[in-house]
């Protein structure tokens, strides 16, 4: 005999719509056969023997269904006294008595109807809904290993969830990151022994093997990245500072460009330094994804509503993470967070940041020391400066030029990579071939980059043979280089030496000083036409590198100039061009980034502070000179890429507080009426594609009462249309249909915030920005005359920055 089961959740239906007994096998309890189904809904017999009947719910009146196997030979006269008894004993199961249940079958008897009741829920319109369960023995075991986790979970939460899910964030990105550099590492150096490998007598196949390496990585890294999102291109942190202004951006936190990004970073790291870019950027990205899954994650297990406060929260925390991950450094990656992600930052999240990026540095640096990499937790990058006496006070005036240069070379840096990043998304070919073929420009770009860096022409004259992590390494080298010059060998190195680096800038015809300096100039172009490749790609250790390579070079200089030091009241102390290249670094990096924060990430990325008077001069030197003239590296993307963000006022002198609201705001707003009819709806949802309506008292007096979001009209404007389209009584329905109103079926919400036409740009900027609104309306005595949006905000301050000139 064939049997009915329903097993899927598709097949939900409601009690108060279907026959009781064929409710039944939406439970999954038994398997009743089809015939059996048009008997009387009060008692049906199975196969097995089972009666099954039918009580009424004294809570919600719906019916309530049971069963039980009963025993051999079945109490007849027990089923039909219970037949006939009315349905509203609460007593009564089965046409038994609960304490007759319980003598005969125990608490087994008990166990079905609870069962019954803990898959029963309520929907929207207040139906009851069965749906598809599994037989689940043991009772009272259950309850009690339940009862031991909600337990355990009240006493672990009882300090807070957030400690737990910062720390696995922390864990989770440095096992990441860990895992990342293990393989880049490996694959330099099989580029590296393949390279050397092949002797000097077949030059054709040395340059291949050392040009198809790049050019395989990039092209593959900027394929698989953009076939499973074209979001994922780039560092990220550009659509993170949209991101934590409040606007969404679909698919950038999703687990698909998770994955996309790590394998598309890997690769692009595993190209080495011939393309020249880092991880910083990305990995602040995937820390975010992370922390988003585990916020989502939270919310199922804690039970509460994830909001944007929260949500802004972890992000902010998830971004020091990032950081704090790639250089081992959580104090400055907390600060770094702060000055590029947020605009305005609450003091009480500082504790999540600190502790996130601390697990996540903590992890990172033991897992090295795991590994056999160090000995002990050590700085990343190892330095060995003079603590006694780092550097003489007539010092400092070399080290102001030094934060002079960097902030002049940062202004030109940031003009040429905005100008290239927005002339590539201009130009015919460049953008038909982007739009066809990413791998192929991102192969060409590399093909021309490879084939420059090729050691045994150009690449010499640029240490092209040391990876990302040398190069920083042999920059911040404590010695002067002319000085190891006079008694270097003028033998070829055919291998890197790892304890004498500086080999790699030395050229026999081509001093240190001409070897820095070429670097500098090719290293130029060459980054800014990276950074236009589509794959996933950081910039902060290009910048970085390149910071402390002009330190280097005023370092050298310096020296060169006073060979035995600069002598102060009769004691000479050396000139030490290390302390110049970290001064460099921190001062271009931060310059770039518009950030203060690079000089403690120099400190704690290499384990000196002896240098930090000179360092922090020459960081707020070159942040002056680039903040006055340029916008950040990441502000310029948001601008080329004209995403939804909310430029910053820069200046106190473009008239921002005489501008006011009533200048700039939005008059033509379109607004409901508070008992407005379903045509009435209709004609204004189709008018515009606003997501929140205002809604006002009457269209005479305008008093504004509160807002409706699109979504509640969607739903005003279904329900109506289904009762509409109701075959019986269409005339009632109709008639009901138009008496419905706004007010009746909608849920109003207050306006919290409203703002005034005598408001201020410069106050409404603030206001935008620090409760992340996306509109705001203007009201007068509670009568709305206006409305503005970050469109107008945007445009207003954009004019007053650059102001049109009449014809």
């Amino acid at each position: 005999m064939q049997s009915a089961m329903v097993t899927t959740l598709d097949d939900f239906k409601t009690i108060d719509d279907m026959n009781p007994v064929a409710a039944l096998p939406l439970l999954g309890i038994y398997q009743v056969p089809p015939s059996t189904l048009l008997q009387s809904p009060s008692t049906v017999k199975t196969r097995g023997g089972a009666v099954i009947r039918e009580v009424a719910s004294p809570k919600t009146g719906s019916r309530r269904q049971g069963n039980h196997p009963q025993p051999s030979q079945p109490h007849r006269s027990q089923e039909v006294a219970g037949r006939n008894r009315p349905r509203t004993a609460a007593t009564c199961i089965y046409g038994k008595n609960i304490s007759q249940l319980k003598t005969q079958f125990g608490e087994l008897g008990m166990e079905h109807p609870q069962r019954l009741e803990r898959y029963r829920s309520i929907d929207r319109e207040g139906r009851t809904l069965l749906r598809d369960a599994t037989f689940q023995p043991w009772p009272k075991t259950r309850r009690r290993v339940r009862g031991c986790l909600e337990f355990v979970k009240r006493q672990l939460f009882r300090i807070g969830d957030d400690w737990y899910f910062l720390f696995a964030l922390g864990v989770i990105m440095a096992l990441i990151s860990f895992t990342m550099d293990f393989t880049v590492s490996r694959l330099l150096n099989a580029h590296r022994w393949l390279y050397q490998e092949i002797g000097e007598d077949h030059m054709l196949l040395k340059y291949l093997s050392w040009i198809v390496y790049p050019i395989a990585l990039s092209s593959f890294s900027t394929g698989f990245a953009q076939s499973i999102t074209p979001h994922s291109g780039g560092s990220g942190i550009p659509e993170l500072k949209t991101i934590l202004t409040g606007v969404i951006l679909e698919e950038y936190l999703t687990i698909k460009n998770f994955g996309a990004k790590v394998v598309g970073l890997t690769c692009t790291l595993s190209a080495g330094s011939s393309i020249f870019l880092g991880k910083v950027g990305p990995f602040t990205h995937l820390s975010c994804m992370i922390a988003a899954y585990l916020g989502r994650m939270r919310s199922s297990v804690t039970g509460e509503y994830e909001n944007k406060s929260k949500q802004y929260e972890m992000l902010v925390a998830a971004a020091a993470v990032g950081v704090s991950t790639v250089f081992g450094a959580p104090i400055s990656g907390v600060l770094f967070s702060v000055e590029v992600m947020s605009s305005h930052f609450a003091v009480k999240d500082y504790w999540r940041g600190f502790f996130a990026a601390t697990c996540g540095a903590f992890i990172f640096r033991l897992l090295a020391v795991f590994n056999s990499e160090q000995e002990t937790i050590t700085a990343l990058f190892k330095t060995s400066f003079k603590i006694d006496f780092p550097f003489d006070l007539p010092e400092m005036f070399f080290y102001v030029i030094l934060g002079v240069i960097c902030g002049a070379i940062s202004c030109a840096y940031l003009s040429c990579q905005r100008w290239l990043l927005g002339y590539v998304r201009r130009n015919r070919f460049t953008v038909n071939l982007m739009a066809t073929d990413k791998p192929v420009y991102s192969a060409l770009v590399a093909l021309l980059v490879s084939s420059i860096t090729f050691p045994q022409s150009l690449g010499r004259f640029m240490a092209s043979r040391l990876t990302m992590k040398e190069l920083l390494n042999s920059l911040l080298d404590n010695r002067t280089w002319a000085v190891l010059a006079q008694n270097v060998t003028l033998d070829a190195h055919d291998t890197v030496d790892p304890k004498n680096l500086w080999l790699e800038w030395w050229d026999p015809t081509f001093t240190t000083f001409g070897t820095l300096a070429f670097f500098l100039v090719m290293k130029f172009w060459m980054f800014t036409l990276a950074t236009t490749m589509p794959m996933p790609a950081g910039y902060f250790m290009p910048v970085f590198i390149y910071g402390a390579a002009i330190g280097r070079l005023v370092g050298e200089v310096v020296a060169f100039i006073f060979p035995s030091g600069i002598k102060t009241d009769g004691i000479v102390n050396p000139i030490i061009p290390g302390g110049y290249a970290l001064a460099g670094a921190a001062a271009f990096s931060g310059a770039v980034t518009h950030t203060l924060s690079t000089a403690l990430l120099a400190f704690e990325a290499t384990g000196q502070i002896a240098h930090i008077l000179p360092v922090l001069l020459a960081v707020l030197i070159a942040n002056a000179i680039s903040q006055k003239f340029q916008p950040s590296f990441y502000d310029g993307t948001i601008i080329v890429k004209k995403l939804p963000y909310l430029p910053r006022i820069r200046s106190r002198y473009i008239g921002s507080y005489s501008v006011t609201t009533e200048q700039f705001m939005r008059k033509d707003v379109t607004f409901l009426v508070k008992n407005a009819t379903f045509e009435e709806v209709l004609k204004i949802f189709t008018s515009t594609e606003d997501l929140e309506f205002p809604v006002v008292e009457d269209a005479e007096s305008r008093i504004l009462v509160g807002t409706v979001t699109r979504s509640e009209l969607v739903r005003f404007l279904q329900t109506h249309e289904a009762q509409q389209h109701l075959p019986e009584g269409p005339e009632d329905k109709t008639k009901v249909l138009f008496e419905g109103n706004l007010s009746d079926d909608c849920t109003i919400e207050p306006v919290t915030l409203q703002l005034s036409p005598f408001t201020s740009l410069h106050q409404a900027h603030n206001l935008f920005e620090l409760l992340s609104l996306q509109r705001a309306f203007v009201t007068t005595s509670g009568r709305i005359v206006g409305c503005v949006t970050r469109n107008e905000l945007k445009a207003t301050i954009e004019d007053l920055a650059n102001p049109k000139t009449p014809k």
